[in-house]
């Protein structure tokens, strides 16, 4: 095992764009990544594969020194946390690490290869992930010996950026390696939010139907494409930056959602807007938010005048930052 007093040290297999952002975010949090190319390349590819990929974490760490988040001589210290490795010295370098993030295209012939070779370099007792968006994850445990230490961690580009990682286990998941994955993540700057293995995780499924719903406005001639950016930049996107989508749902009220959606149904004549058989279960119930003491959140018991206060005192904090709030006459 690695000395406990130190960040566990990261195997990143797979030096593409997730793959240098992982390396970026894991290294910028004072952590040993090792960042590995098993694709079998000649020995000059390979470099310069791996020279490109150590280029781009340079470049991504120059743009945070330039924004104030690393200090001018971090580059060099943060950059020098990280070790390239091409298939020839792959082994000792998975040998070495208490976690193994995989993060090869999403290819199953690829995938397949890259856990075989995992599979037999790692420790036994590392930690094992991938960071697909595409396989789910108990076809992926069929490929690890040992599926017990394997789990997915679903990271949102720019990776070294967006605190999100959707986790997770599969069914023979060992509970206390995910709660490794979980103290790892956290260590390294991120926000874990726990999600089961199906289709889109969480955000990706969110954000298809609004990108191909913001893609329809603009095609049906509701408004131009910069109208529609505007209006979630500075509309959708500022309250779902202080407010999660289903509290923000108890904030207006469950039932002011289910008409709205039977209104769009009806006046579009699409069973997309419906409103899903849980808002309308709630509706009946009299579960319809924050007003009414309960909805998808039980608001009884919390001080909800403070709570609206601190909500609302984040997003003036935000208006004022992006310069948004406009001066008092």
């Amino acid at each position: 095992m690695s000395d406990v007093s130190a960040p566990p040290s990261v195997a990143i297999v797979g030096p593409g764009r997730m793959g240098r952002g992982m390396a970026h975010a894991f290294a910028y949090t004072g952590h040993r990544v090792r960042l590995i190319d098993l694709k079998p390349r000649d020995p000059a590819a390979a470099a310069a594969s791996l020279a490109a990929a150590r280029a781009e974490v340079a470049r991504t760490l120059a743009i945070m020194a330039a924004a104030g988040a690393l200090a001018e001589d971090g580059v060099a210290r943060v950059l020098a946390r990280i070790t390239t490795h091409d298939a020839a010295t792959a082994d000792a370098a998975l040998a070495d690490a208490d976690i193994v993030l995989e993060g090869v295209p999403e290819v199953m012939d690829a995938k397949r290869a890259a856990f075989a070779r995992i599979g037999a370099a790692a420790r036994a007792d590392a930690v094992i992930a991938s960071t697909t968006s595409t396989f789910l994850v108990e076809a992926l445990a069929e490929l690890v010996p040992g599926p017990e230490r394997f789990l997915n961690t679903h990271w949102l580009n720019p990776a070294y950026l967006v605190p999100l990682v959707e986790v997770s286990p599969g069914r023979r998941t060992d509970p206390a390696v995910l709660a490794r994955a979980i103290a790892l993540l956290r260590g390294a700057g991120k926000v874990p939010v726990e999600c089961a293995a199906a289709p889109g995780f969480i955000v990706p499924r969110i954000q298809a139907l609004a990108m191909n719903e913001a893609a329809r406005i603009v095609a049906d001639g509701v408004a131009t494409a910069e109208a529609v950016d505007t209006a979630t930049r500075v509309g959708f996107g500022l309250r779902f930056a202080v407010m999660g989508l289903i509290e923000f749902i108890d904030w207006g009220g469950g039932d002011i959602l289910y008409y709205a959606s039977n209104y769009l149904e009806s006046a579009l004549g699409d069973r997309r807007f419906a409103a899903p058989d849980i808002v309308t279960r709630k509706m009946a119930d009299g579960a319809t938010g924050m007003r009414a003491g309960a909805g998808f959140h039980d608001w009884q018991g919390r001080d909800v005048d403070a709570y609206q206060r601190a909500t609302l005192t984040k997003l003036i904090d935000l208006l004022r930052h992006l310069d948004l709030l406009p001066a008092a006459k």
